[in-house]
């Protein structure tokens, strides 16, 4: 694409009038690539000025320079040189454009597919997982961006955070037509909805999973919070485009149930209350669970190959969106019936050992006490008196708010718990731990403290007797352990597995 085709739309840019011809002459280049941060500019690349929460961009116009801009986006206009003979395009909010130049760089991807966005605290990687084995059961490539990888089919991108940078993104969509995909599934963070990181994908169904204590190292406030996941149900699905646009709602939650949709956006509600689809479970266990699900048309009991609440509140909101594209209920059903579950949600570990463990991501006080009490209520249902071990920690240089409050329920709904380092960053993990006991009841003695992960995952599968249940809660699907600013190696279901066998 030549420099003039991307910014158009955009009208004049400001530029030196003595250096006219070196302006023509890079109007009629080739964009290379459109770039953020300055180390990755090469000859013709744009350069877009970003203010980070840690760096401005802006301090790295000159490097941009004399590494081959030959346009530049910034927010303020004295930041670059005088003698600067290209492009210059000052706007009010630098985060704005490189998410639209970055659509436009690639054509604009989202408009070749049906498009998924998923957003909640909880449930964002589960749904994507589902609904990718609906769409692959009936050998339809689904595209998947997010915590875990980007994918399709066999080709996997690595993941370095739940929605990556605009250009990432629009590239990654790109990437995912070529391999064939014809849908795609994106999980959606407030991050990225407050940084405009999505803002210029055109979504066709919108997912909200729930919303609970997290992030407000960010965004201080849960009404804040709440703001920017409004955002995807209503300014971003306020883009004009002759796609059905849904919106598939959780409304047992009450956030959820607070939420608005944009004009001509059909929404679905679901829940265990009276919803468009209620549903009722029946019977659960640790190998599957029967449930109800009523709709305005019919009541369906269905079982399935998986286990906990949570993880029914997820089939459902993906059986939905499915049918929002086409698929009918017992299409998707039939689909789920050859389902194993998501990595790291709720995970079995598979042994010959009467033990039983399992592997979460949960690192939330809400996503904790969902998981301990489906544990919970699978005992009660079970009729026996095993008990439910916990292991989990807290992540450090994050949200310090959650972590007396993750105690206090793995206490509460636990027989035994251990207590241990997550991913500790650059914080002290004895500091970290120090946080999350405060949460513990006065008395409480059922608890191990111990800031080596494996030896506490070890202590906890040998305090484990036959019929016991221990959860592996706070890292699920991550391979690694992120020590000071070093990232090791590290599986829970890896090193589970090890003192399992």
């Amino acid at each position: 694409m030549k420099l003039h085709q991307l910014f158009s739309y955009f009208g004049s840019a400001d530029q030196n009038p003595d250096t006219k011809a070196s302006l023509e002459q890079a109007l009629q280049s080739e964009v290379h690539s459109i770039c953020f941060d300055a180390r990755q500019v090469k000859l013709n690349s744009v350069f877009i000025a970003v203010k980070g929460v840690e760096n401005d961009g802006h301090n790295f116009i000159e490097q941009a320079i004399q590494n081959g801009a030959i346009a530049l986006v910034v927010e303020n206009k004295s930041k670059v040189p005088e003698n600067y003979p290209y492009l210059v395009l000052e706007v009010a909010d630098s985060r704005q454009l490189i998410d639209i130049l970055a659509a436009r760089f690639y054509n604009f991807p989202s408009q070749e597919l049906f498009c998924f966005g998923v957003t909640g605290t909880n449930g964002k990687t589960s749904i994507t997982y589902i609904l990718e084995h609906i769409f692959s059961y009936y050998q339809k490539p689904m595209g998947v961006m997010g915590t875990v990888n980007h994918r399709v089919g066999n080709t996997v991108w690595d993941a370095q955070m739940t929605t990556p940078d605009p250009v990432t993104l629009q590239g990654r969509l790109r990437d995912f037509i070529h391999e064939g995909a014809k849908t795609a599934a994106l999980e959606v963070s407030s991050h990225a909805l407050e940084q405009k990181r999505a803002h210029s994908v055109h979504f066709n169904t919108v997912i909200f999973t729930n919303l609970t204590l997290d992030h407000l190292d960010y965004h201080k406030t849960m009404k804040d919070y709440f703001a920017a996941k409004q955002k995807l149900f209503t300014d971003l699905m306020w883009i004009t485009t002759k796609k059905p646009k849904f919106a598939v709602i959780n409304v047992d939650d009450s956030y959820g149930r607070k939420l608005k949709v944009a004009d001509e956006v059909f929404a679905w509600t679901y829940g265990q209350r009276e919803c468009d689809f209620q549903f009722k479970i029946l019977n659960m266990n640790f190998n599957e669970t029967e449930f109800e699900l009523k709709t305005s048309i019919e009541t369906q009991k269905i079982t399935l190959p998986v286990t906990g609440e949570h993880t029914i509140y997820n089939i459902v909101a993906s059986c939905i969106a499915a049918i929002s594209a086409g698929f009918s209920l017992q299409q998707s059903v039939q689909a789920l019936k050859t389902f194993k579950g998501v990595p790291g949600r709720l995970q079995k570990v598979d042994s010959t050992s009467e033990k039983t463990v399992f592997v979460d991501y949960a690192h939330t006080p809400d996503a904790l006490e969902n998981v301990l009490k489906s544990l919970q209520k699978i005992r009660k249902t079970s009729a026996n008196s095993n008990k439910i071990i916990t292991v989990f920690g807290c992540g450090g240089d994050r949200d310090k708010s959650k972590r007396p409050l993750m105690a206090g329920i793995a206490a509460r709904l636990s027989d035994y718990i251990f207590v241990t380092s997550d991913n500790p960053r650059t914080e002290n993990p004895n500091s970290i731990i120090d946080d999350v006991v405060k949460g513990l009841p006065s008395g409480f003695k059922n608890v191990d403290i111990d800031t080596d992960r494996e030896l506490s995952i070890k202590k906890a599968i040998a305090h484990a007797n036959s019929g016991d249940v221990v959860l592996i809660a706070g890292k699920g699907h991550e391979d690694y352990q992120i020590i000071g600013t070093e990232k090791k190696h590290f599986s829970d279901f890896e090193v589970a597995k090890k003192y399992l066998d």
